[in-house]
């Protein structure tokens, strides 16, 4: 499976400006999860472009870091959003993205499995179901049948 490069750009620490950090972050939220760009974002421009310009500064800033790979960073992500619970919108998005940057359906399925030990049942649960309407329309169910 290919590694997700993420496009050039500054550093969090570099002197940019503003509207600098948003494009770059946008760049980097579109080579990890296009439909998320195309989709999300647009939602909030009517009620709070501020909070979409945040959520892009933050990808640009955070996923451009080089000490974890988009993978590993995609992991994280899910197990958090697993533990804080209520964010099965933002799960979905990021089980899109995970598959993006080469986790299998396997592999997301057995984090959210795991979580279960540290956040719960309820919590695991929620995510699993959240999950599981990323891999259906994706065409991956049943995952037995795809396991490789």
């Amino acid at each position: 499976m290919s590694e997700t490069v993420l496009p050039e750009g500054p550093g969090p620490q570099d002197p940019q400006t503003r509207q600098q950090r948003i494009d770059y972050g946008r760049s980097v939220l579109e080579a990890l999860n296009a439909e998320a760009a195309r989709q999300v974002l647009p939602t909030l421009s009517d009620v709070s472009p501020a909070l979409g310009e945040q959520v892009l500064i933050g990808f640009g800033d955070i996923y451009s870091r080089p000490q974890l790979s988009p993978r590993d960073r995609q992991l994280l992500t899910l197990g958090m959003l697993t533990a804080l619970g209520g964010c099965e919108a933002q799960i979905e998005v990021h089980v899109n993205t995970s598959l993006n940057v080469g986790l299998t359906p396997q592999e997301i399925a057995e984090a959210l499995l795991h979580s279960s030990a540290y956040c719960g049942f309820p919590r695991a649960l929620n995510a699993t179901f959240a999950a599981r309407r990323v891999f259906e329309q994706r065409g991956l169910l049943p995952l037995d049948a795809k396991e490789e």
